[in-house]
């Protein structure tokens, strides 16, 4: 078997973190570049659209938490936004990312720390966002309970994450632009043999919306609701941090 076709560790365990972190680690540099080239530009779009679903208005001065923050995009949406007041804390286990994304708002801090294990206190946040990382998380249930845990009652998470168009044709269109154009054009310029190659089996071995939206009810999150954009390509799912979780 090519090296190149061995098989990636996409649904969890230790040998996943490691190989997540190792991964977003070598193409730190290349990674916000690729984004919008693959995407179209299309994930700016995406970004506005979860900080949107927030609700960050109720609370312009408070303190918001973007975990599996990467290279920051998503929470210095949050931060550079008109009227926004308050601090973002941008969390993630790969700090090549968080120091490539350093500069892009006053208002984020980047901070080294595992989405399963956060080193925060519980119900700090008035807010969260997690954009294209839950899928990444080694144990999903976990994370999604450590999110309930550092969030203050009745404070929204609201989760961007990729899935699969349902309509045909473009879900024919899709899949083969996301099995073989996508791997293709991101080994070319990621220099990464199986970076891009990972991001289409990880996001086809991931949950469904209504499977994902069952699992933030379970972690303690109440009102939960999602919406697909893009003709189905990425979902947008809100909750609200329940008085039990």
């Amino acid at each position: 078997m090519p090296v190149s076709e061995k098989p990636l560790p996409v649904v969890g365990g230790s040998e996943k973190r490691a190989y997540v972190r190792g991964m977003f680690a070598a193409i730190a540099t290349r990674y916000d570049f690729l984004n919008h080239l693959l995407s179209l530009n299309s994930d700016k779009r995406w970004r506005r659209q979860a900080v949107d679903a927030l609700g960050w208005e109720r609370m312009p001065e408070g303190c918001y938490l973007d975990l599996c923050a990467g290279t920051l995009d998503l929470a210095a949406e949050l931060g550079n936004r008109k009227g926004f007041g308050g601090t973002v804390i941008g969390a993630d286990f790969v700090k090549p990312m968080l120091e490539f994304g350093r500069g892009k708002s006053a208002k984020v801090e980047a901070v080294t720390a595992d989405a399963l294990d956060l080193p925060f206190a519980g119900e700090r946040f008035d807010g969260a966002t997690v954009g294209f990382g839950v899928r990444n998380l080694m144990d999903l249930e976990k994370g999604l309970a450590e999110a309930a845990r550092v969030l203050k009652t009745g404070a929204r998470l609201v989760v961007l994450e990729f899935t699969t168009p349902h309509w045909q044709p473009l879900r024919a269109l899709y899949l083969f632009y996301f099995r073989r154009i996508l791997p293709l054009v991101g080994r070319l310029v990621s220099k990464h043999q199986d970076a891009y190659r990972y991001l289409p089996e990880s996001v086809l071995a991931f949950p469904e919306p209504d499977r994902l939206a069952g699992l933030l009810v379970d972690a303690g999150f109440a009102e939960v609701r999602y919406r697909r954009l893009f003709g189905g390509i990425v979902a947008i799912h809100v909750g609200t941090r329940s008085e039990t979780a």
